[in-house]
């Protein structure tokens, strides 16, 4: 082989690595797309006036959640409706594949629990902890649970975020 030919063979490796790669990106990017597309929507019932909920939203839309956004006047009679007790109601409540979703959730715990499906009404955060989704504020973050409640009212913790 001359130097030509050499040369031209790197050329090809190198090419042929770059167009895996490419596709690889591109096999990424879609798959990432269906995932996010096979995401049922979030109907997120909310007070008008509150402006933290859209935080809230925003994050749910960035993680491929479709979302619905349904301002209520009487959220207190909703939650009661939907089993939200004072003690893990915060300032919105979404449905989701039929689960109720209150609070500031963070969106890796719908997924989980739209994964596991356990038998269960719904999850929650109670309040309104600094750092979760929708209530960030810079580097502040307080410790909160994700808790899981059934239709009977009793409560477990889905999952623990310390600080």
């Amino acid at each position: 082989m001359n130097d030509r030919q050499i040369l031209i063979g790197r050329y090809i490796k190198k090419l042929a690595v770059y167009i895996v790669a490419i596709a690889s990106i591109v096999l990424l990017v879609a798959t990432t797309d269906a995932q996010a597309a096979n995401l049922p929507e979030a109907t997120v019932y909310r007070d008008p006036a509150c402006t933290c909920c859209g935080g809230w939203i925003e994050h749910l839309q960035a993680k491929g959640f479709p979302v619905k956004n349904v301002p209520t006047a009487d959220m207190f009679a909703f939650k009661q409706k939907h089993g939200v007790t004072d003690d893990l109601a915060s300032c919105h409540t979404a449905i989701i594949d039929g689960y109720v979703v209150e609070g500031h959730v963070p969106s890796d715990d719908i997924k989980q629990l739209l994964a596991q499906k356990p038998d269960i009404n719904g999850i929650a955060v109670p309040g309104m902890p600094v750092g979760t989704p929708g209530m960030e504020m810079g580097n502040k973050k307080d410790s909160f649970a994700v808790v899981a409640f059934d239709k009977q009212g009793r409560t477990k913790v889905f999952n623990q975020y310390s600080f």
